[in-house]
């Protein structure tokens, strides 16, 4: 008997654990914009580093898991990579959709639910995107896509170029709040930390009316992603070499739910020395940078949601030292010297003056209430303090103090309504209100750029969205008004104060039509009037513009400036292995607002600049925008992107200037498919990217348009290679990067750099991404 009983307990143990580890984990993976089965997506539980790969049908499984809690990744050629959290005790069937298209034909869906873009063009920056290009700021994160440039003044300095406008013109939203700084200026980054955000959308259509400010454009939308509903503690601490500028980059980011609050910290520094060309340093080239960012968020019975989040940056950058210069002789000579002034062959971490200083403090508080299944409503409540100080070579021990030094306080608050009327009807509406508070430091002995002044901003808004078996129909109006008190200091002597009162006021209106020819097939039309209202800058700069080295000089008879904008778009998806988008537009400006060169170089005391003033025409921009991305199989990928565009100044028929020249930029990756398991830790596929940037010369500008003539084109290629290594509770990616592969010595039409020096040479990027 006891032999009987000890036999019997020993199969009642095998059967039990054979039953614990007896799970069958299933699914089925499909591409989310056509829907067709992804073949070659590889599955992989994290903790027990079991894996599969789908087949022609999409379909895979897993089996022999034990009951608990367990993290998938599923990874494709082509694709973001997806992370799900799955709770498992019996046999278990999934479904995933992966984003395998660049293009998607319904549109773009901003996390949350919080917005829907579904009747316009729109471009994309994923979350690994921004994780391996750590180095780089917002602008430059988005200079590949179709459509986008960049404007840039040196090597850290950049702002966005949407089909050709930027600045005043495009809106930035940061979390959903219009950006709010000393944004004026050419030489002005947008003051956010790209590495806080887990996706960042371009809105090239007109149905950027919902937002905010003067958006002829289109709008740039930086948002974290909400904080996921499991349990664990999840983190992420990269850190990233660049050779060119010995810069150190180290990010660290913690998150966790909990039905009390959930919560988010994020902190970025950033640390460079003098960049350098193919033959010589650019002296006082460095920056340094330090941010970050908590957010909260807390649901009550899913109707009510909270989020308040909170944000620090912080950066100093030096400016050229061989941008300025002392008298008219030197700077003509250098305008034509190939090697700057101050060039110095030796590397250094210092950053002296000429430089600029910039802190953005950012406060937000959000509500969103669901008082029935589709309908809602939500409060923000937002705070913005930007400071901004500029410093240049001064004499007799005063470069400690500021040449510029400016403070902004910005309050915004906005009402936002939402719903469906029917199953295919659905509305939204709004209310917007802003102010802003900018000031001068007086102690800076010198006089203002910009003067104080005054803000208050209203704005109104509704559209309504129809939505019947084919076509997705989209039409919104707005109105804005805005109250500007300046006190600005006279040109002429004796100086005094002049005070000006300004009240600008007009409506806005969009129309846009998504019409599905086919299953795989989309054409989009769109068509929308905006108005946007001179900017301070443009009314009022006067004097030293330090960063770019040029003295501005603003035009208090400006007029608001009006577009209207057209736009046809062919969305064409034949299977889940090749996109192709398409994107024509055209815009007419009335009373277009430019800075113009002058045939005047003018000696002041700070040294010897040339002069810039505002003025207004009629223009035409137009272009053509093509996206295309295609894959062959588990090991193959690729993608092409086209801008053309063309500028012109229809009153003198002249062309415009700062418009950004034709370019092509294409990549193709391959992944080696050879992942190998080692006592739980999964060496996962190889990946290597070679892409190659190719900026035509800017043609048809006339010679006396600009105080050098435009570069000649250039092509730039760059490598990456990247694998991932999996523990059970955590996982490293290694990247390897050159950008400028073959050391091509250019300079871009975009960059105000280029007058005196060449742009960056060759630079080597090693990365480690560990995440657990």
């Amino acid at each position: 008997m006891f032999y009987i009983l000890v036999l019997y307990f020993l199969v009642t143990i095998q059967f039990v654990t054979a039953q614990e580890c007896s799970i069958i984990l299933e699914g089925r993976i499909n591409d989310q914009s056509s829907g067709k089965s992804l073949e070659f997506v590889q599955i992989l539980i994290q903790e027990t580093s079991q894996s599969a790969y789908s087949n022609e049908r999409g379909e895979w499984f897993i089996q022999h898991i034990c009951p608990g809690e367990y993290h998938l990744i599923i990874s494709h050629i082509g694709c973001e990579i997806k992370e799900m959290h799955v709770h498992l005790f019996k046999d278990t069937l999934i479904q995933i959709t992966l984003s395998h298209t660049a293009i998607s034909l319904d549109g773009v869906t901003i996390d949350g639910g919080s917005r829907n873009h579904k009747t316009q063009a729109a471009s994309v920056v994923g979350k690994e995107f921004i994780e391996e290009n750590a180095q780089q700021n917002l602008s430059n994160l988005l200079s590949n896509e179709a459509g986008v440039s960049t404007l840039r003044n040196g090597t850290s300095i950049s702002k966005p170029i949407v089909q050709g406008l930027f600045g005043n013109r495009l809106t930035i939203l940061n979390n959903g709040v219009p950006l709010s700084g000393q944004q004026w200026g050419n030489d002005h980054s947008p003051e956010i930390d790209p590495l806080s955000a887990t996706r960042i959308t371009v809105l090239k259509g007109a149905g950027s009316i919902e937002y905010f400010g003067g958006n002829l454009g289109g709008v740039i939308l930086v948002e974290p992603e909400r904080i996921q509903r499991e349990p664990h503690l999840h983190g992420r601490l990269s850190y990233l070499y660049e050779h060119n500028g010995r810069g150190s980059n180290l990010n660290a980011q913690l998150q966790k739910y909990s039905p009390i609050v959930a919560w988010k910290l994020n902190g970025t520094l950033k640390y460079y020395g003098d960049r350098s060309t193919p033959d010589y340093f650019l002296n006082n080239s460095g920056s340094r940078e330090y941010h970050g960012s908590l957010q909260l968020e807390k649901t009550w019975k899913d109707r009510l949601f909270c989020d308040v989040y909170f944000s620090s940056f912080n950066t100093s950058i030096g400016v050229l030292r061989g941008s300025h210069v002392g008298n008219l002789t030197d700077l003509n000579e250098a305008l034509k010297r190939s090697l700057p002034f101050f060039t110095e062959d030796k590397f250094s971490y210092d950053i002296d003056a000429p430089k600029q200083t910039v802190s953005h403090q950012f406060a937000k508080f959000q509500s969103k209430y669901h008082f029935a299944e589709n309908q809602s409503l939500e409060w923000t409540l937002a705070l913005q303090l930007n400071e901004r100080k500029e410093f240049d070579v001064r004499r007799g021990g005063r470069e400690s103090i500021p040449a510029l030094s400016l403070r902004q306080w910005n309050t915004h608050s906005g009402f936002k309504y939402q719903g469906e009327i029917k199953d295919n009807w659905s509305v939204k509406t709004g209310l917007q209100l802003s102010f802003t508070d900018n000031t001068n430091d007086p102690a800076t002995g010198i006089l203002p750029l910009i003067p104080d002044y005054l803000s208050w901003k209203f704005g109104a808004f509704a559209s309504s969205q129809l939505k019947f078996k084919k076509t997705d129909y989209q039409c919104g109006v707005r109105y804005d008004f805005e109250y500007q008190n300046v006190a600005a200091i006279s040109r002429d002597l004796p100086r005094k104060i002049v005070r000006s009162n300004n009240k600008y006021g007009g409506f806005s209106v969009m129309n846009s039509l998504l019409y599905g020819l086919t299953q795989t097939q989309k054409i989009g039309f769109q068509m929308g009037f905006t108005l946007r209202n001179p900017a301070i800058n443009e009314l009022y700069s006067n004097g030293l513009h330090q960063a770019v080295a040029g003295i501005e000089e603003g035009n208090e008879n400006l007029k608001s400036e009006s577009a209207l904008k057209l736009s046809l778009e062919h969305k064409w998806i034949p299977n889940s292995k090749i996109s192709l988008q398409t994107l024509f537009y055209v815009q007419r400006f009335w009373d277009y607002i430019y800075l113009q060169a002058q045939d005047e170089f003018r000696l002041t005391i700070r040294g010897a600049f040339p002069v810039f003033q505002y003025k207004q025409t009629n223009a035409i921009i137009s272009g053509l925008d093509l996206a295309g991305q295609w894959s062959l199989g588990s090991s193959w990928a690729g993608q092409l992107r086209l801008s053309l565009i063309k500028g012109n100044d229809i009153s003198n028929q002249i062309p415009l200037i700062n418009i950004p020249p034709a370019s092509v930029y294409g990549n193709v990756t391959y992944r080696l498919n050879r992942s190998v398991n080692f006592r739980h830790v999964k060496y996962s596929e190889i990946e290597f990217e070679l892409g190659h940037h190719i900026v035509f010369k800017k043609s048809g500008l006339l010679e006396n348009q600009d105080y050098k003539p435009a570069p000649p084109a250039y092509q730039l290629t760059n490598f990456n290679a990247s694998t991932d290594v999996i523990f059970s509770k955590y996982k490293c990616k290694l990247f390897f990067k050159i950008d400028n592969l073959f050391d091509i010595k250019y300079r871009d039409y975009l960059n105000f750099q280029r007058y005196f020096a060449d742009d960056l040479g060759r630079s080597i990027i090693v990365g480690i991404n560990f995440k657990f």
